[in-house]
């Protein structure tokens, strides 16, 4: 009976190492692996693009790799030292959050009602004073292997406030590139994610271990979905040299009567395009191809705000210019799904041209061959 005693605690402790060694080796082999993939992913492309947010979230996967590799080590040992190890997953699990945190500003697409907050110079404060606050009392916890209730599980409250920001962006990021299924998978991921959290208050450490394994695998998918998708955009939103433009204008009358003024644009990666424009927008861009493939003077010039009132100017003012371009990305990338600096600049510098005398003369840079104007009738 007394053997009996004894042996019902040890068969536990070896099942409990059991489970904690198996998910110790698939955690740190599998997050390694997905660390040095991401980087390699960076190394060849972002490091080019300047862009370190890949990095960020490499690291993060690299906590979860030593996070394992700690599991391993702890589930060889006969008697576990619980606070250590709980302590050292807290502490990983903090920088896994904070990495995510500082790789946010990064994003191309950020959601309107966060963006401001991301981008300031106060998001660094933001981020890390929450993290000094809950990593100084989790040392504390493993030192003195005592800790108050309300802070003994800060690095939850901390993935929290992760959560919430990356939700957003998540979402944002696959949603302004048209892929809406991923939207929609990076929000279920990360409200298992929550759930996995709000689990972890509780001391079922067996499906605690399970809930973290599917939120683990998800959301390396989701970064390696997320690293894809910037290659693809990267790949088809490349806006081409002038020369490489085509153009070809078109009015085609509908059956209720009214007219579509179309503009194809060949020369973008995937296909041509065709917009259809405003009448306003469309004469104007029509004006310009005149102008650039009959007449010899193919300036257009913009009123200056002290204008000659016995003059007549081809532009009212820069915003008419800056509206047609508008126009033309919502109609080729989708209303909203393109930056100023990666789309509207680099479309603006490719199509026009401005006179070097400031004079506030501006042209299309398309050379005249490849445009197509529509027949006279």
């Amino acid at each position: 009976m007394i053997l009996a005693i004894f042996e019902i605690p040890s068969k536990k402790l070896n099942i409990s190492n059991d489970i904690l060694f198996f998910y110790g080796w698939w955690q740190f082999s599998v997050c390694l692996f997905a660390f040095v993939a991401l980087m390699a992913i960076w190394y060849h492309i972002g490091r080019r693009q300047g862009d370190f947010g890949q990095v960020w979230l490499a690291l993060s996967v690299l906590c979860w790799s030593i996070s394992g590799a700690l599991e391993v080590y702890y589930a060889q040992r006969v008697l576990v030292d619980s606070f250590m190890l709980d302590g050292w997953r807290s502490i990983l699990s903090l920088f896994n959050s904070l990495f995510i945190l500082l790789a946010l500003p990064w994003f191309r697409y950020l959601p309107k009602p966060v963006e401001h907050i991301i981008k300031s110079k106060y998001w660094i404060y933001i981020i890390g004073l929450p993290f000094l606050f809950s990593l100084l009392p989790t040392f504390s916890k493993m030192l003195s292997g005592k800790t108050l209730s309300l802070i003994s599980e800060l690095d939850v409250y901390y993935a929290f406030l992760t959560l919430g920001f990356l939700g957003f962006v998540l979402w944002e990021s696959f949603a302004k590139r048209r892929l809406k299924l991923l939207a929609w998978l990076s929000t279920v991921t990360v409200i298992i994610t929550l759930i996995a959290q709000l689990y972890k208050l509780t001391d079922a450490s067996i499906n605690l271990t399970l809930f973290s394994a599917i939120f683990k695998t998800a959301l390396i998918m989701l970064f390696f979905a997320l690293a894809l998708s910037w290659v693809k955009e990267l790949a088809e939103n490349v806006i081409p040299d002038a020369k490489d433009f085509h153009l070809k204008f078109m009015k085609i009358k509908s059956a209720n009567g009214k007219y579509q003024h179309l503009v194809t644009l060949i020369g973008l990666p995937g296909g041509e395009r065709k917009v259809n424009l405003t009448p306003a927008g469309y004469e104007l861009f029509l004006k310009f191809a005149v102008r650039k493939k009959e007449s010899g003077n193919n300036w257009l010039e913009i009123k200056p705000k002290n204008f000659d009132l016995a003059r007549s100017y081809d532009i009212n003012d820069y915003n008419e210019i800056k509206r047609l371009l508008i126009a033309l990305l919502d109609g080729v990338f989708g209303k909203e799904n393109w930056t100023r600096d990666h789309h509207l600049n680099p479309l603006k510098a490719s199509l026009f041209e401005m006179s070097e005398k400031r004079e506030r003369k501006i042209r299309l840079a398309v050379p005249p061959e490849n445009i197509s104007l529509p027949s006279r009738t």
